[in-house]
């Protein structure tokens, strides 16, 4: 699959979009990184917006400035939680390679969330 706005995959800050069992959306700054056409994202495990991925996994992504200002198109998709070691480790090891220096410093020094199963790691595939 090709993702529809590969200025998506390029951005620094995407604003994901998760939904409410009553349908109103929450919307997140996060970052990703994509790979053979899924993206991928990290959130605390006990985060909302993992809450409700597990419950229904509509998403909707924008591209957005550090705090969630929206700058490009809504994109929907599905999203759901990884949950196998080796998914949460490629995952985990595609954000540190885009973010660089701050990614390795995020996920070096949160390494023990890691190991705790404090961190979930979402994949998202855009429609």
């Amino acid at each position: 699959m090709t993702i529809p706005n590969d200025t998506l995959t390029r951005a620094r800050y995407v604003n994901l979009e998760t939904f409410r069992k009553d349908g109103r959306g929450v919307k997140t700054p996060v970052w990703i990184a994509e790979r053979e056409g899924r993206l991928y994202a990290f959130s605390q495990a006990n985060a909302g917006k993992v809450k409700r991925i597990r419950g229904q996994g509509r998403v909707r992504m924008a591209t957005c400035r550090p705090w969630g200002t929206v700058t490009g198109e809504w994109v929907e998709g599905s999203a759901t939680v990884l949950t196998r070691g080796d998914h949460t480790a490629r995952a985990r090891d595609l954000l540190r390679k885009k973010y660089g220096l701050l990614g390795w410093i995020a996920f070096t020094l949160g390494a023990a969330k890691d190991r705790a199963g404090q961190r979930a790691y979402l994949e998202i595939t855009l429609d």
